[in-house]
């Protein structure tokens, strides 16, 4: 997989930005529940999160912001995060993005 990564380079006293691109995998795309459990870690973040999309962006610490941007599968988004933590956090929504949730899960 090939997902691009952008850092910036600032002094350690300023926030830098990462970008990474994401692919929606999820079967029915990001609905209700993965957006709830996308807005729980979204919030864990310290660093400003935007998700953009060919028609808009939206920040993934609101649901409605989230459900609104229609990520459904196989949709390439660009994760954006600026702070302190933004490569974690970056990488965090990358990995939830790109999550195959099921729920409930299925056995296996």
């Amino acid at each position: 997989m090939n997902n691009n990564i952008e850092l910036s380079t600032t002094p350690s006293n300023e926030a830098s930005t990462v970008e990474r691109v994401a692919v929606i995998r999820n079967g029915q795309g990001i609905h209700c529940r993965p957006s709830a459990v996308i807005v729980k870690e979204a919030r864990s973040f310290d660093s400003e999160i935007e998700i953009i999309t060919d028609t808009g962006s939206g920040d993934p610490r609101s649901a409605i912001e989230l459900l609104s941007l229609g990520l459904d599968q196989d949709k390439r988004v660009t994760v954006r995060a600026t702070g302190a933590d933004a490569q974690a956090c970056c990488d965090r929504m990358v990995e939830l993005l790109e999550t195959e949730f099921d729920f409930p899960p299925r056995e296996k």
